[in-house]
């Protein structure tokens, strides 16, 4: 039987996108601005990330304690939330639509490990979450995730890998329990 030997892990086919000089500009800014409580104000934010080349729509709100993998692979559409203690993990691209929010402590996940290869290879898949999506306080979106149009995932769940428009999903792994209606 085979076992897992963490000396053979190798993942130089991931490519961050930026130079070293700049990831390590942005974990400090990451760890001074967005991942602590000492800058309480979206519109800094915002303009933060557009300069490390997120694409960030206008009204985007940004609560303290956020942490950003990496901006450039980051887009945000109009009048969205990040909540407070938001992780966007973004090894690869995550796209939050317009109207979205992501509540407190929700996680978005883009890398994962391979457990039946003896390196753990890396593996990265992207997220999408379109207009008006809500992921719920501490949910979990998993790699390869697409939240269509006003999906729900609600608290402490853990995404399918698609959710339905307007559908509402609960548990690990989350299953649709009903269908969202807004008046």
């Amino acid at each position: 039987m085979q076992k897992v030997n963490l000396s053979n892990y190798d993942n130089s086919f991931y490519k961050p996108g930026k130079s070293p000089g700049v990831r390590f500009i942005w974990y400090v800014i990451n760890a001074l601005f967005f991942n602590s409580y000492f800058l309480p104000l979206s519109g800094i934010k915002r303009q933060i990330l557009r300069i490390f080349g997120a694409k960030i729509g206008t009204g985007v709100v940004i609560k303290p304690k956020v942490n950003i993998k990496y901006p450039w692979k980051l887009t945000v559409g109009e009048h969205a939330w990040i909540g407070e203690r938001v992780w966007i993990d973004n090894l690869v691209q995550v796209t939050v639509g317009a109207h979205c929010c992501l509540s407190q402590g929700s996680f978005l996940l883009t890398g994962n490990h391979n457990y039946s290869k003896t390196g753990f290879d890396l593996m990265v898949n992207s997220i999408a979450l379109e207009d008006g999506v809500w992921i719920g306080a501490q949910a979990l979106v998993v790699p390869g995730t697409v939240a269509k149009s006003h999906s729900v995932l609600a608290a402490k769940s853990v995404s399918p890998l698609l959710m339905d428009a307007y559908g509402i999903y609960s548990g690990n792994r989350a299953v649709k329990v009903k269908n969202r209606e807004i008046s």
